[in-house]
């Protein structure tokens, strides 16, 4: 797990006179994390029911105007990204993993690999029929920190913008099928 899930890590034990820094460090790549969660009103499978269907990307998400390829572990995607009033850019990220209802994670190389990101999209169940969504990337390799600190704003309000068209279509497919909100709102 990448995002919210992943487990803080203790399996070193540093030389006398040296320290790891264990407060904010988790399992899992490093490098300047940006991350959005929202909280969304339907199961997690009729959430992953829209994710896995990348090719229709395109009728929901403002982020991924285009969008081709399988989830498949070693699988390259093809998504036309658009952050805010920005020009469209192809990416091409490879599948690092997913599990079907709960998450999928890829991984882009950029400027000969100086610039590695990791994106994770996460579902966490919660009690009912509600989970919370996490939508992040951790930018990593020499030039990732500087690239995230520089379009950070940017690549957040990207990850927002996802985040509730996603809820809005999964919301309205769980109250289509007879599903209820978990909440009174």
């Amino acid at each position: 797990m990448l995002g919210p899930k992943a487990q803080k890590a203790s399996m070193f034990t540093p030389a006398k006179g040296f320290t790891f820094n264990t407060t904010s460090a988790a399992a899992g790549p490093s490098g300047l994390r940006v991350e959005h969660r929202i909280g969304i009103q339907a199961p997690p499978e009729v959430i992953w029911e829209i994710l896995y269907d990348i090719e229709h990307w395109a009728d929901w998400n403002p982020l991924y105007v285009q969008a081709k390829g399988q989830v498949r572990i070693g699988a390259e995607l093809e998504l036309t990204m658009v952050l805010g009033d920005g020009a469209p850019s192809v990416i091409k990220p490879v599948v690092l993993e997913w599990v079907p209802n709960d998450q999928i994670h890829w991984r882009l190389k950029m400027m000969g690999g100086l610039v590695a990101t990791t994106r994770f999209l996460e579902i966490e169940q919660l009690e009912g029929a509600g989970c919370i969504f996490s939508n992040g990337e951790i930018f990593g390799g020499l030039l990732g920190p500087t690239v995230a600190k520089r379009m950070g704003r940017k690549v957040y309000r990207g990850f927002q913008a996802m985040n509730e068209a996603l809820k809005a279509r999964a919301e309205a497919a769980w109250h289509a099928q007879g599903g209820a909100p978990t909440s009174a709102s």
